[in-house]
């Protein structure tokens, strides 16, 4: 068995494309096929994904009255109708505001293959992240104790976390937060680009075989590799600076480092840039070439790295809106202050 095992894996490796070990060597991943090894990208030691936890964690990232105003939810900046985000250059949030940094909402989709969460990469995983934009004053702007007692307070909740915990379960702001992060982490979109990677040489175009080779010989690969073709940070205006450097002030964390997005589904996921300035995935991909590579990008490489870019645009889970628990009379009010 072990000799047999050892000839298939030789015949998988001999097999693969020039292309396919190119891409690999350039430290580009695959999403798995196999459920197992996709578990062990996704699943969090200490959050183990369940079932249960799942469908909880995609009716509390559904319901807008873990909000201050009850009136945004996890959804509202996360579209998972759409690209994950919300499709405008800055986060809208709490009494229509915009985040004060003019920072765009990534993308929720794939997500979880980030080494870390926001653009200054200040939180580890889903779980931490999940924290934050419940308490930010410009986004869901609610207290711990807001979300802790709006959930607390409908039987069917508090019935739906003894199921996915156990009937001891104590239903703290932290709890919710992570459960919630249980559903975000299978928010997973494979593509033609995985199925090509995977072993099916017909999974892509040859337009999109040849914006792949563009996309590596460029340089692109340096930052966006990985699984989720862009999940470390990194520095921003290596080379040069972006040339809308000026709308809002983030710089990056302590050191001048910002996440590198993934490119999953960035045809569906403009405006580009931490700040949303750029709409044209064209454009972006010029800009990122002339400030992190000190390339001049042509409209034709350009135009070739968007083809490849399009085999990125993944199937996403089929997910139906989910119908909420009853509010009751211990439910908090909306605030719309």
């Amino acid at each position: 068995m072990k000799l047999v095992t050892l000839t298939l894996a030789a015949t998988v490796a001999l097999s693969a494309s020039p292309l396919v070990k190119k891409a690999q060597e350039s430290g580009l991943q695959a999403i798995p096929t196999s459920k197992t090894e996709l578990m062990k990208l996704i699943d969090n030691p200490k959050n183990k994904i369940t079932p249960e936890k799942v469908a909880l964690g995609k009716q509390l990232y559904f319901d807008p009255r873990l909000s201050k105003s009850g009136l945004i939810s996890c959804n509202t900046c996360h579209n998972l109708s759409e690209g994950g985000d919300d499709g405008v250059s800055a986060a809208m949030g709490h009494k229509w505001t915009a985040n004060p940094h003019h920072l765009n909402s990534p993308t929720v989709y794939n997500a979880v293959f980030f080494d870390a969460q926001f653009w200054d990469g200040r939180d580890p995983d889903l779980e931490k992240q999940a924290q934050g934009p419940m308490q930010a004053a410009p986004e869901m702007a609610a207290t711990q104790e807001h979300v802790a007692s709006t959930v607390n307070s409908m039987p069917e909740y508090v019935d739906a976390f003894k199921k996915a915990y156990g009937k001891d379960v104590k239903i703290t702001f932290e709890k919710i937060a992570d459960t919630i992060a249980s559903f975000e982490r299978t928010l997973v979109t494979p593509s033609a680009f995985d199925d090509y990677l995977n072993g099916d040489e017909k999974a892509m175009t040859a337009a999109q075989k040849k914006g792949l080779e563009t996309f590596i010989d460029l340089g692109c690969a340096t930052c966006h590799n990985g699984v989720a073709l862009g999940q470390s940070m990194n520095m921003l205006n290596v080379v040069a600076e972006y040339k809308h450097m000026n709308v809002g002030d983030f710089k990056g964390d302590a050191n001048g480092m910002v996440k590198v997005p993934t490119l999953r589904n960035v045809t569906q996921t403009a405006p580009y840039f931490h700040n949303g300035q750029i709409w044209s995935l064209q454009d972006a991909i010029k800009e990122m070439g002339r400030i992190q590579l000190g390339v001049a990008v042509t409209d034709a490489q350009a135009d070739s790295v968007a083809e490849f870019l399009g085999a990125l645009e993944g199937r996403k889970p089929d997910i139906s809106v989910p119908m909420l628990p009853k509010s009751t009379a211990t439910t908090p009010k909306p605030d719309m202050n």
